[in-house]
């Protein structure tokens, strides 16, 4: 099942991850794919706002992960564009993310192939003109089918 969304500004790509939030429980994997400044940490940041955290969200791009706790889960968001060879996620000891409580958002996916899960969803982010964004959503799994069903009905309803 795929879904594309036009995002016309920033605040329709933090909307599609608050969005999100709402119908993603844990476990749940998430790949978002584009090229640099596509607004795959902004959709994360989003994800996160709709979760409640209301603290800094920084771009994992230097440290590769920020964790967030939350009551009932825990949200990991991985930054791979600096990693080199897939094995130095064995060093941030990333194998031990994928836990039952815990939501996994990575950007750069491509940079860990054959050593990250199959994702439940893909988004792949894409600049067109002006500032807008293109999201092209990809459910892997059964768990993320549902995801995209609920998007397209809260899309409706709205």
């Amino acid at each position: 099942m795929i879904r594309y969304q036009t995002l016309p500004e920033e605040a329709s790509t933090l909307a599609l991850g608050h969005r999100l939030a709402g119908l993603i429980d844990p476990p749940f994997l998430i790949h978002l794919r584009g090229e640099l400044g596509a607004g795959k940490t902004t959709l994360a940041r989003g994800l996160l706002r709709g979760l409640g955290y209301n603290g800094p969200v920084r771009s994992p791009s230097f440290s590769l992960l920020e964790s967030y706790d939350f009551p009932d889960r825990t949200v990991h968001h991985l930054d791979l564009y600096r990693i080199a060879d897939p094995g130095e996620l064995e060093a941030i000891g990333f194998r031990e993310l994928f836990d039952p409580t815990a939501i996994v958002v990575v950007e750069w996916p491509e940079r860990a192939e054959g050593c990250l899960p199959s994702s439940d969803l893909e988004i792949r982010l894409a600049m067109l003109a002006e500032g807008a964004r293109r999201a092209r959503l990809l459910a892997s799994s059964a768990r993320g089918r549902v995801v995209l069903a609920g998007l397209r009905r809260r899309r409706a309803v709205t």
